[in-house]
């Protein structure tokens, strides 16, 4: 007899045929276990490198299907249908902690061949590799059923751990490693075999190291409600700047948000030309200020949110900002939806990309001003896995304040996430085009038990110049996202309407 080719590789979608049938026959007393392609393609499109199938001699005959979570928001008493979001798998969480078995099976013709064990041990490499803590997942115990009238769930799984009885999955998972956590009633409401009960097994991760700060927790803003006055330099206007970022940094705070052309004064020199020639002269201080900006995130520890400033870009006239990160890296963002005085005086125009940052406290957003009301664009970064959207705006009179406030509260509900606003205050009476502002700086948040019952986590006094700090806890995003009242993402209709964004190649 030939010697079988074993593969162990990721599953693709044209593997549902051959799969189906394995499972088939894995299943043979319990139908309900049989998976649909939309689940598997499900499954390939999150997170297709936890999807592992064995082939012996080219045909699909086992797998391990796998999410990851953040299994502090389930709790060690949860069903299988909660752990994989009554099979929607939107529970998968990149940034979980935990790889969390939903799926291990063999085709009874090819069992002894010792194939399950290749897939815990590619299941125990990939958790390694993504560096998570553990494996976790709910076992099945069907030979339960055979003793249930003589032995308590407690008591049969002792027996199982001395060997003194014979569990076809709870024998395997121990002698791999897998310790038990406790009884679960109702894992699987269906799986008459073990009497509806499952075990809560984990394989500890020992190579694990934890990030120097997981994106589980507070994070702490501090928002600049900036004062409009002249600077006879920029060395002036950098000593503001300093001042703010060292009181704000005092308060061991994570990010400072600057507002939107919170460098109008240094115009006032050019405010003998026509506007449109005065703010290209400001243009010209753009690149010295980022790079004082970068300078600062590195030396008081905090990651800095510029604000935003005009840059020329050829004869493109853009408003532009800089995410400059405690590490020393940076990234720009641009305004996309220019007001019409905007185009009008000064002939800017609008940017054409889009995306999230990765930061040490998770994915963030900015948009600038006039861009939060435009709900597409926030949805579309949320759709990326923003946590807190940054705001900064320039109003001149209170309705356009209102406006701005208005949409940024709505986004923060409408995207189950945090939106933070900073605005200038004051006047500038020797700058054409900047003559007035008004601002109240604030944090939204959505509005659930666990936020404020008006969506407002903080807010600056008006007209005043001040800092604004705020704790935001992104543990309590993630309960929302799964468990709050209404869930705003997951109960979008996709099957009536969709959003996609049209990325620009010159990007």
């Amino acid at each position: 007899m030939a010697t079988p080719r074993i593969e162990l590789r990721q599953l693709h979608i044209d593997d549902y045929q051959q799969l189906r049938q394995s499972m088939i026959e894995a299943y043979e007393n319990w139908q309900g276990a049989h998976w649909q392609e939309k689940h598997l393609k499900r499954l390939l499109e999150i997170f297709p490198e936890g999807q592992l199938g064995i082939l012996v001699d080219g045909k699909v005959v086992g797998s391990a299907l796998s999410i990851i979570v953040e299994l502090g928001s389930y709790g060690q008493q949860h069903t299988y249908e909660q752990i994989t979001g009554h099979f929607t798998f939107d529970t998968h969480d990149p940034d979980g902690d935990v790889l969390y078995g939903i799926e291990v099976f063999i085709h009874p013709e090819f069992r002894g061949m010792r194939l399950a064990r290749r897939l815990y041990d590619a299941r125990k490499e990939l958790c390694e590799r993504l560096d998570l803590r553990a494996i976790v997942f709910g076992g099945r115990i069907p030979n339960y059923h055979e003793h249930q009238d003589e032995l308590t769930p407690r008591a049969y799984i002792e027996k199982v751990r001395l060997r003194e009885i014979f569990d076809p999955v709870l024998t395997f998972q121990t002698a791999n490693d897998f310790h038990v956590k406790r009884i679960m009633k109702g894992y699987m409401p269906d799986d008459a075999e073990s009497g509806e009960y499952a075990v809560l097994l984990q394989w500890d991760n020992i190579y694990y190291t934890p990030p120097a700060k997981r994106v589980t927790g507070e994070v702490r803003l501090g928002l600049v409600q900036w004062q409009m006055r002249p600077y006879r330099s920029t060395g002036e206007l950098f000593n503001q700047i300093e001042y703010f970022v060292d009181a704000v940094a005092g308060y061991k705070c994570d990010f400072v948000l600057f507002p939107e052309f919170f460098n109008a004064p240094l115009m006032a020199p050019f405010n003998d030309q026509p506007s449109h020639i005065a703010v290209r002269e400001l243009a010209d201080f753009t690149a010295r200020i980022r790079d004082y900006f970068q300078e600062l995130a590195v030396s008081y520890n905090i990651n800095i949110i510029t604000g935003s400033m005009p840059e020329l870009k050829g004869d493109k006239l853009l408003n532009v900002g800089y995410l400059c990160r405690r590490d020393g890296s940076s990234e720009r963002y641009v305004k996309l939806h220019v007001t019409p005085d905007e185009a009008s005086s000064w002939g800017m125009q609008g940017g054409d990309f889009l995306r999230t940052f990765d930061t040490d406290c998770g994915k963030i957003g900015v948009l600038i001003c006039y861009d939060v009301e435009f709900p597409e664009l926030p949805r579309l970064l949320a759709d990326e896995g923003m946590k807190i959207l940054f705001v900064p705006f320039l109003t001149d009179t209170q309705n356009g304040y209102m406006r701005v406030r208005n949409c940024a509260a709505a986004r923060a509900v409408e995207n189950e996430c945090y939106v933070a606003i900073a605005g200038s205050v004051g006047n500038l009476p020797k700058v054409h085009n900047m003559d007035i502002q008004f601002a109240q700086s604030m944090v939204f948040t959505p509005c659930d038990f666990a936020f404020p019952t008006n969506g407002v986590k903080a807010e600056a006094t008006p007209n005043t110049e001040m800092i604004l700090i705020a704790d935001v806890d992104l543990m309590r995003l993630k309960q929302l996202h799964r468990f709050g009242s209404v869930r705003n993402l997951r109960d979008r209709r996709k099957d009536l309407f969709e959003l996609r964004y049209k990325p620009n190649d010159k990007a």
